[in-house]
């Protein structure tokens, strides 16, 4: 039998359609892989698995890259639940599974009519009692319930168990992330995640569908439940955060993708880590911010948006990836008071070596209140990928005037207000937006007394050189990273 080679691996397996790409090492089948005849190669190992959903048996045949064979959870089996396999030798993975069902036997001796008659009399007997005693087991629970007064959040510990062997999500992700994968967790791994959360309460809604609160294990997650008909988007999005080498401390933790049958619809489901504070347009409507709160968030507002621009070249890499639709409410707010971009379901990623853009194929457009001059205007080169990156950047700049409005000098602090809140409807069109950034050329204003502070002066300056109509000119994800931070040491300094 063929041992799995000691060398590190360097590229991680895509998890929602592609495969991986080796110069050598172990063929396996692999269903997912339509672009390659149905194969892959890892320097891993070969899986096949077989889990229960809804009743029905699902096979999955792929490969398992060399980390996620190290992590020991990929290869494990569940009791009635899933069955696993993990081989080392080209397609071994080419086989049969079936989930083991108790009730079939091994071998059907010839009995005579007495001893059929007991056969059949005895299970029944002992089927009816066990029918009794779990309706007054499940009597007596539902009281205790009703008493209770308290939402069910049981979970199923075995399966807790089998994915996360005593270690919250964030260690397991941090496992992954650190043993060279890079890109998330392992398929199997996710879905029994995503099959196992009790979803909790509705935190949001969305053109995309909901969020909800959910509990795994006793952890909190956060739920994105997409309608069918936006697919594309969730498609997208579970793609993009599963980018290898993606993971950063500024952008939104990714959980699982799974799409779940709840026996009228299907749902598509996108799990990440759960930010109690919500959005940043949740938190500045809430909270005013001090000078260091109004560093802190634009800071990790800028780090997040930096490496998520930034290409990371090697074979262990990262492609540069634009937003597409940054904004407030796409933001959101750790408990530490920094930030996490979410919502990647329209961004686009770059691809150095062959210099293509993948766009995705989605109807949807990013919000109007926050496009750059020169989308209005439908002047964008689509074919540089700058282009997307620049569009960000002013964006940006429009966030960072949420934020410094919200800023308390002297006790003296605005109402928060959305960008062109004072020019344009509340729903504006592209035209109206057309009218005011491109023909008028405004922008949102920035107060006097911002002079009287050395930290808004410096936000100020980085917002209108975010806001040139040149996108050419404008300043780059790292740079305001590098401004805001000096801005940061200093503020240190006096304190």
């Amino acid at each position: 039998m063929r041992r799995a080679p000691s060398s590190a691996l360097r590229a991680a397996l895509p998890l929602l359609g592609a495969a991986v790409s080796l110069c050598a090492g172990l063929k396996c089948v692999c269903q997912l892989c339509e672009h390659t005849n149905f194969t892959c190669q890892t320097e891993g190992a070969c899986w096949a698995s077989v889990m229960l959903t809804n009743g029905k048996e699902e096979v999955i045949k792929s490969c398992v890259s060399l980390p996620e064979l190290n992590a020991q959870v990929f290869c494990h089996s569940s009791k009635n639940v899933t069955k696993t396999e993990c081989c080392y030798t080209d397609f071994c993975n080419n086989i049969t599974l079936r989930l083991p069902i108790a009730s079939e036997s091994p071998s059907r001796p010839n009995v005579g009519p007495v001893v059929l008659a007991v056969m059949v009399t005895v299970p029944v007997c002992i089927l009816s009692l066990v029918v009794m005693l779990t309706v007054c087991t499940c009597q007596s629970r539902h009281c205790a319930y009703r008493k209770k007064k308290q939402p069910n959040i049981e979970e199923p510990l075995s399966e807790c168990n089998l994915v996360n062997s005593g270690k919250t999500l964030k260690d397991l992700i941090y496992d992954m992330t650190t043993s060279g994968s890079g890109s998330g967790l392992p398929l199997l791994v996710q879905r029994t995640i995503a099959r196992t959360i009790v979803l909790q309460e509705i935190v949001g809604k969305g053109r995309f569908g909901e969020v909800w609160r959910g509990k795994w294990c006793g952890e909190d997650v956060a739920v994105k439940i997409f309608s069918s008909r936006d697919e594309r988007s969730w498609f997208r999005e579970a793609e993009i955060y599963q980018t290898v080498m993606l993971r950063h401390e500024n952008i939104l933790g990714f959980v699982a993708a799974d799409n779940k049958d709840n026996g009228t619809w299907t749902q598509l489901w996108l799990v990440s880590e759960y930010h109690e504070q919500g959005s940043l347009f949740d938190y500045l409507n809430r909270n005013t911010v001090t000078v260091d709160g109004m560093i802190k968030l634009a800071l990790s507002t800028a780090s997040g948006l930096a490496h998520l621009h930034m290409e990371i070249v090697g074979t262990q890499g990262k492609p540069a990836i634009a937003h597409r639709d940054l904004k407030s409410k796409n933001i959101l707010v750790k408990k530490n008071e920094t930030c996490a971009i979410a919502d990647l379901g329209l961004a686009v990623k770059h691809d150095s070596l062959l210099n293509t853009i993948d766009i995705p194929q989605n109807p949807r457009v990013g919000t109007k209140r926050y496009m750059a001059p020169e989308i209005l205007d439908d002047v964008m080169n689509m074919n540089i990928f700058e282009s997307f990156k620049r569009a960000d950047i002013y964006s940006l700049g429009l966030v960072y005037w949420e934020i410094a409005r919200r800023c308390s000098i002297g006790g003296i602090t605005e109402e928060y207000q959305l960008p062109y809140y004072d020019v344009v409807p509340s729903d504006p069109s592209i035209e109206d937006m057309r009218r005011v950034v491109c023909e008028q050329k405004l922008r949102p204003n920035i107060p006097n007394q911002w002079q009287s502070c050395e930290a808004l002066r410096v936000m100020g300056r980085i917002m209108r050189e975010c806001w040139y109509a040149n996108g050419a000119a404008r300043l780059t994800a790292l740079r305001i990273k590098k401004t805001i931070s000096q801005l940061c040491v200093q503020e240190d300094s006096k304190a």
